[in-house]
């Protein structure tokens, strides 16, 4: 795996404990976390030489960042922008989404990643906290590609995050992100519940800057999210809200146990400015506008 950014410590196919090669794949042990806005750049520069297929091969390589730390600075304007409380030694159930992006990025801007950066939607995430994560503790982070799945609408692919202390996995996610391309009208589409509306709790009113906001909390500063003239550069009449800002939102509005499995599925997006209403009822959540689901999810405590 080439590192495009340098970070790359180096690169085995061992364990790092020397128990012999890791059947997953490779392992690629970063000196830091790699910049945002570069990947992205690269990412949209070679998405016109992508040809995207369920059938392609995409890369093995687990991109591993050791010793992190969080910047407290940072997880508190976070904390601000999506609503969760701030000043607690508690990183919010979202918040290790946003650590492991620009690994993420990293494999999904690369040469052998053979999905298109440009115009690549992500359709859900579920996320799996063990316990409680200390902002001040000391972590391990691990992402890597997880596969391509045929999708009625194109190609999806599975990118899972893992976060460590220690040994232990205390934190994980999928995440999964589809390009949109001609297919024959078959392959997997996520079945989504049907059921009754669930009654409203709140309405938001949702400010125009929320993008730029999110994008300096999170690092994520995809053009769609921005600004008017930068979305409609990509189809949107104005800048189109963070999918992961609407789920950590709706989530801060409901609240999550220690232990707990969440599900997000992102199913329209959120124009900005605009007005929206959450709506939920025991486990399950709803961010509508009007007749519209935009998000979807559930929040499942561990027993």
């Amino acid at each position: 795996m080439h590192s495009d950014d340098g970070q790359a410590e180096g690169s085995c196919g061992e364990e790092p404990n020397g128990q012999g090669p890791d059947p997953r794949g490779p392992l690629t042990v970063l000196a830091h976390s790699p910049s945002l806005t570069p990947l992205l750049a690269l990412g949209a520069l070679r998405s016109p030489f992508k040809r995207p297929a369920a059938t392609a091969d995409f890369p093995r390589t687990r991109l591993v960042l050791p010793g992190l730390r969080v910047d407290l600075a940072r997880l508190a304007a976070y904390e601000r922008v999506c609503g969760f409380p701030t000043g607690e030694d508690t990183l919010p159930v979202t918040y290790p989404h946003v650590l492991g992006f620009p690994l993420a990025m990293s494999l999904m801007s690369g040469r052998d990643f053979p999905l298109p950066l440009l115009g690549l939607v992500h359709t859900s995430i579920e996320i799996t906290r063990y316990r409680g994560l200390v902002a001040t503790g000391e972590y391990e982070l691990t992402v890597y590609v997880d596969g391509l799945a045929p999708h009625r609408r194109g190609t999806e692919a599975a990118v899972v995050t893992e976060l460590r202390v220690g040994e232990e996995v205390v934190w994980e996610s999928v995440s999964t992100y589809l390009a949109r391309h001609r297919t024959k009208g078959t392959g997997r589409e996520q079945d989504r519940e049907r059921h009754e509306p669930l009654p409203g709790v709140d309405e938001w009113r949702l400010a125009g800057d929320i993008g730029r906001r999110y994008a300096a909390a999170s690092g994520d500063r995809n053009p769609i999210h921005l600004y008017p003239l930068t979305a409609r550069l990509f189809g949107f009449p104005r800048a189109i809200a963070h999918g992961m800002w609407t789920a950590a939102r709706c989530l801060a509005a409901h609240g999550t146990p220690q232990a707990v499995l969440v599900r997000a599925e992102f199913r329209a997006p959120v124009l900005l400015p605009s007005t929206v209403t959450y709506a939920a009822n025991g486990e399950r959540f709803e961010l509508c506008g009007g007749e519209r689901v935009h998000v979807s999810g559930g929040v499942h405590p561990l027993t």
